[in-house]
């Protein structure tokens, strides 16, 4: 899972991820990464609206966002 997160920082993405919470409720959370500190991820959180930490051990998917640009013809 670490090396997806380090991919995805990378390539500066957006991803959703499903997230076990410390009370083991799952969330599915739309995040930026921002900077991974040993066991831990650093992200801007869209569904929060906050800067948040997030345990790499927690998160059991990690997935792009897929942006749809409208008004393009292919």
């Amino acid at each position: 899972m670490k090396e997806q997160i380090k991919k995805s920082m990378q390539y500066n993405q957006i991803v959703d991820i499903i997230y076990m919470a410390k009370d083991n409720t799952l969330t599915k959370r739309r995040i930026k990464l921002i900077k991974i500190a040993g066991d831990t991820v650093q992200a801007y959180c869209f569904t929060r609206h906050a800067k948040r930490t997030f345990k790499i051990d927690n998160i059991l998917a990690v997935y792009p966002v897929i942006s749809k640009v409208s008004g393009l013809n292919a």
